[in-house]
């Protein structure tokens, strides 16, 4: 009776490591200076030490890693360099700091550094194409609100920009200077046009300028200028105008304000 012969085991073939693909994308990057700082030069550490660490926590690791910028070496890691390394300082010229493509290692430890984001930024387009659309929304916003906005109102925001000079303005050069305002600067205008007590201290401003009203000479108080009966006094350390404006919402404030708005017409 034959024996059955036993079958050797196949040995599996050894599993081909995966090769993690490279998708560095390889372009020039510019990079700036948070808070629109220009000196002339501004260097960042550009290597670890106890007063500046420059370290990155490796997720797959589980630990810090020591970075330094050689421009030698094709690693920012201090444990991946070897033999001698050349070490660089990285400046931003006034503000800027531009790398080549070239130059990945610079990339990649900017791209880690702990100053990004913090000290300064890379240039993004999609980011800068964002801000842009949203400050140029605002900008129309404030240019439409602006131009539809009555002689009244517009006199009281230009008032805050250009003082007493708007008394000596047409209403065309008002509602001009209202909408270059709105313009140059769009997100103050809009705070200023919400806000209810600018054209009652604009109304304020108008009493006095049209000899209804008189501030006295130590600016604690309003009095009616036909005959010096006091109206109210000012707040120490307050403003006089705004001080009246505020005024002008109580029981007592609405009626004289009544009175003036009458003796306008």
């Amino acid at each position: 009776m034959k024996t059955k012969e036993k079958t050797k085991p196949v040995a599996k073939a050894p599993a081909t490591p995966k090769v993690q693909k490279d998708t560095w994308e390889y372009k020039d990057r510019t990079y700036f200076l948070i808070g629109n700082k220009t000196p002339l030069t501004y260097t960042i550490p550009s290597r670890h030490s106890r007063r500046y660490p420059l370290v990155w926590f490796d997720e797959e690791k589980g630990y810090e890693r020591e970075m330094r910028y050689a421009t030698n070496q094709k690693s920012i890691f201090v444990e991946e360099q070897e033999g001698q390394v050349t070490l660089k300082h990285i400046v931003f010229d006034k503000g800027v700091l531009i790398v080549k493509k070239e130059k990945r290692n610079l990339q990649e430890l900017l791209l880690k550094h702990p100053h990004r984001n913090v000290i300064f930024k890379e240039h993004d387009k999609v980011e800068v194409a964002i801000d842009e659309f949203e400050h140029l929304e605002v900008e129309i916003e404030a240019m439409n609100m602006a131009y539809e906005m009555d002689i009244d109102y517009s006199e009281a925001i230009l008032r805050v920009e250009k003082g007493s000079a708007v008394t000596k303005m047409s209403s065309k050069e008002i509602r001009r200077d209202l909408i270059l305002f709105a313009k140059s600067n769009p997100a103050l205008f809009l705070e200023l046009a919400n806000d209810d007590n600018v054209q009652l201290r604009n109304f304020a401003i108008r009493s006095v300028e049209e000899g209804i009203v008189a501030l006295s000479d130590d600016n604690r108080s309003f009095i009616w200028k036909s005959n010096g009966r006091k109206l109210m006094t000012v707040p120490f350390d307050e403003n006089p105008y705004s001080a009246m404006a505020a005024w002008f919402k109580t029981d007592e404030g609405l009626e004289v304000y009544r009175s003036i708005e009458k003796r306008f017409e």
